[in-house]
């Protein structure tokens, strides 16, 4: 028999949630294949089973807390499929017993549809007329959330429901409610959020940038670069290059209060924030200064990846000196992004829009994008922060000056 348990999932993290079990008790499991999701306050892990056996016994549930080490469930590597642990076993019936293994191991689109359809998409199904097998889920463990249901019905007609026996509009009850538990991250990202509301002196400034030269750029050689590296050069690495150059003009935002000192830091790990199905996790790009356009790409990619199959690590959402958050993708205007503490400074993107502008003493129309940097105001002055954003916009509408480095 062998122990299932929590395994480290970071350092300073000591309890963890448990996730989606993906194996039920009675289940065989092959060796690496995953057999539960794991919830910290940075990220969710996935817990491989250590051989090829069958899922005994479940000693904490889905939504339980858990201490890195331990003991949350058995694994028997000599057990056949639909074996339980002994005490279970007693109160089987005795047909129960007898059944074949193959009818107690659903296959795994089973599974998904049965055990991993939220009660807000259940709803959107019942009223489509759908079922859970035709829907495609992207939450962890292939959970279907309300937005995978809604994608799948946007062109199913609604089915029209019976019309009432009398007249009376029904009262609202409490089946108009749905309380969900907050995961783990989701309550590490407020708590995170509050303290630095609380603790730091937060201010935003705001800027607009001419998009036209780096659409040109990417419009010029965009079939040449995803030839070579066979990824889309995005605006996000030149973002990430132009913070960098910036970053080393305004030391201030680059560095974090640590007690009654100020820590000045000569490397430039930039947090990316990508959107999950569980919140907003930032990833980080280590010594970013060096890297190329094509390397930051491919970070990008490669962590969008990896959080959608739940393989980020934890030491990758750490460490970070400084952020960019891009709610352009989202469709956002304009906002006042919160600093991710204990960093000084975090750069907002925002979605790109055509307006009218004045150039050479005419109107014209250009793409245009709002800026934001909101920074702590107690190791940032209002000259830093301006000079900032001026010199992230001097390398996006010039942004040849970042390849020559002037």
């Amino acid at each position: 028999m062998i122990e299932i348990k929590v395994p480290s999932v970071g350092e300073s993290i000591s309890e963890v949630e448990i996730g989606e079990w993906l194996k039920k008790e009675g289940e065989a499991a092959g060796v690496d294949e995953t057999l539960v999701l794991i919830d910290s306050a940075k990220t969710t892990v996935e817990l491989p089973s250590p051989t090829a056996g069958v899922i005994t016994q479940i000693l904490k549930q889905t939504g339980e807390t858990a201490n890195v080490g331990d003991v949350i469930g058995y694994l028997d590597e000599t057990a056949q499929a639909g074996a339980t642990a002994p005490a279970k076993k007693a109160d089987s019936e005795p047909a129960q017993q007898a059944a074949p293994a193959a009818q107690a191991v659903a296959p795994a689109a089973d599974a998904k549809a049965n055990g991993f359809v939220m009660p807000s998409a259940a709803r959107v199904l019942e009223e489509k007329g759908l079922e859970a097998k035709d829907v495609t889920g992207t939450g962890p463990g292939g959970r279907i959330l309300k937005e995978d249901a809604q994608n799948a019905t946007q062109a199913a007609p609604a089915v029209q429901a019976p019309a009432p026996v009398a007249p009376q509009a029904a009262p609202a009850t409490s089946g108009d409610e749905e309380v969900v538990p907050m995961t783990m991250l989701r309550r590490h990202i407020a708590s995170r959020l509050v303290e630095a509301q609380q603790t730091a002196a937060l201010l935003t400034t705001f800027n607009e940038i001419d998009m036209s030269a780096v659409m040109q750029l990417r419009k010029e050689q965009q079939d040449a670069f995803q030839k070579k590296y066979g990824i889309k050069l995005g605006f996000m690495s030149f973002f990430v290059k132009a913070a960098v150059d910036a970053l080393k003009q305004i030391p201030q935002i680059n560095a974090e209060i640590r007690g009654k000192d100020i820590v000045y830091k000569n490397h430039y790990d930039i947090g990316v924030a990508i959107g999950s199905g569980k919140g907003l996790v930032v990833p980080v790009l280590r010594n970013a200064e060096r890297l190329s356009f094509a390397e930051v790409e491919q970070g990008i990619v490669d962590f969008a990846g990896r959080i959608k199959e739940n393989k980020l690590q934890p030491e990758e959402l750490t460490g970070g000196t400084f952020t960019i958050t891009n709610g352009g993708i989202f469709g956002s205007l304009l906002s006042t992004p919160i600093v991710n503490p204990p960093q000084s400074g975090i750069l907002g993107m925002h979605s790109i829009q055509e307006r009218p502008v004045v150039r050479n003493g005419e109107i014209v129309i250009r793409p245009m994008m709002y800026v934001a940097l909101t920074y702590d105001h107690r190791i940032v002055d209002g000259r830093e922060a301006v000079t900032f954003l001026v010199r992230i916009k001097d390398c996006i509408e010039n942004p040849t000056r970042m390849l020559l480095e002037v």
